[in-house]
């Protein structure tokens, strides 16, 4: 398993928690709000997008 991959399922995993207790804490209208923006800024469009950016960049020069 690679660095990257090492780090997408270590920020999944604490992301799964943190829908967890929100969808226990919430109202189920303000849960599935908290859940897209958590989605959004966690998944693919958010930090997935940019660290894979940084690993691109960083595959590009070398510095792997």
């Amino acid at each position: 398993m690679t660095e990257q991959e090492t780090l997408q399922k270590l920020i999944a995993k604490r992301l799964t928690r943190i829908l967890y207790v929100a969808e226990t804490a919430l109202p189920q209208n303000q849960y599935q709000a908290f859940r897209k923006i958590a989605l959004d800024e966690f998944g693919n469009n958010g930090l997935n997008k940019d660290l894979e950016q940084i690993w691109k960049t960083k595959k590009r020069n070398g510095q792997e």
